[in-house]
């Protein structure tokens, strides 16, 4: 796969994936492959179900990604690799999904508010007893 990541790059990621995973549980059996499979997922922008083949059954991967999502695998992984880099605390990001837009923005209706002179109220009184 088209990483541009070196074998030594690999390694270190691989060793470090791999001291992120809990100490219970079945074990993987191929973790380089998965995170290939994971890489290409999120690159381009597929459904689980369209996985090649190459990388194994969709379900086993989504099952074994699912897994390490929820028991937070992920997290101390990007935090281990993050760790290891000297310019990791000048790269910011952030997601779509917590971008938020005035409500104008959304095609709200704006613009003044109709307002009625007090004379013309006063005509269009109520009429009750």
């Amino acid at each position: 796969m088209s990483t541009k990541m070196t074998e030594a790059d690999w390694a270190v990621v691989l060793e470090v994936f791999r001291a992120s995973l809990p100490r219970r549980g079945a074990k993987g059996r191929d973790d380089r492959l998965f995170l290939e499979a994971l890489h290409y997922f999120s690159v381009h922008n597929i459904s689980w179900r369209a996985l090649p083949e190459r990388f194994g059954k969709w379900n086993s991967v989504w099952k074994r990604f699912d897994r390490l999502s929820k028991a937070g695998v992920f997290e101390i992984f990007f935090d281990h690799l993050a760790s290891l880099s000297a310019s990791a605390h000048l790269v910011q990001m952030f997601d779509s999904t917590i971008v938020r837009a005035h409500i104008p923005a959304a095609g709200a209706k704006g613009g003044k508010k109709a307002r009625h002179s007090a004379v013309r109220a006063a005509a269009f009184r109520p009429r009750s007893i």
